[in-house]
């Protein structure tokens, strides 16, 4: 179930690089999984194997192709402030037409759903608003508290996952979005900080990142039957 490398071709023509994997088994649906400012990092081909494991195909672009191919920066804070920029230089319309390519090549394998973790949880956010998903599984969204942002209504079922301990969206901001969006399931996890479902971080916490893979997926159980 080892994620395949593949290419896709935009609305506008760009063609850039996927991540893609599938289930061995009986598929549920699709999911389309955006990365933070690190880029496309080991750590989301295991999410994409991960999930394909649960029954969803997974397909994970590469949003940095737009600039130059194979663009990963390192877990550092010279990494976060390189990925910053590289976020930084993309339009909207790159973004949300390089997710639309993914969600079109999933349709075939049933409902498709939003994914992303931090800058790409906040694109999964805009993304859930603006286009039409079937759901929306987002992690620690790092825009969705901000001015800009908060006001991108999602237009299917959401559940959001932040930790208790994130300094960058801290418990106020959540529930400033909670108090915003009140159709929205967010999770709060106790003792977890930002990225704290990708183990090449130190900010790791495998408790909360189970709990959270479990609650997502009994999520879509329920709002995908």
């Amino acid at each position: 179930m080892h994620p395949q490398t593949m290419e896709l071709t935009a609305e506008d023509g760009h063609r850039f690089e996927i991540w893609r994997a599938d289930p061995s088994g009986k598929v549920k649906g699709g999911i389309v999984l955006l990365h933070a400012v690190f880029g496309r990092t080991p750590h989301i081909g295991d999410v994409c194997a991960q999930w394909a494991q649960h029954g969803y195909a997974a397909i994970a672009p590469a949003l940095f192709d737009r600039l130059a191919r194979d663009t990963v920066h390192p877990y550092s804070r010279e990494g976060v402030e390189a990925g910053t920029r590289c976020y930084g230089q993309l339009r909207a319309q790159d973004v949300l037409s390089d997710v639309a390519a993914c969600a079109t090549a999933l349709r075939a394998c049933g409902p498709v759903v939003m994914s992303g973790f931090c800058t790409g949880g906040s694109w999964a956010w805009r993304a859930a608003a603006e286009m039409q998903f079937d759901a929306q599984v987002n992690f620690y969204a790092s825009h969705a508290h901000l001015a800009d942002w908060i006001g991108f209504t999602p237009r299917c079922p959401t559940i959001m996952h932040f930790g208790d301990l994130d300094p960058i969206v801290p418990p106020a901001q959540v529930a400033h979005i909670a108090a915003a969006h009140p159709q929205v399931t967010i999770k709060v996890h106790p003792g977890a900080l930002h990225a704290f479902m990708n183990p090449q971080q130190q900010s790791y916490h495998p408790a909360a990142a189970e709990r959270a893979l479990a609650q997502s997926l009994e999520f879509l159980d329920q709002v995908l039957r």
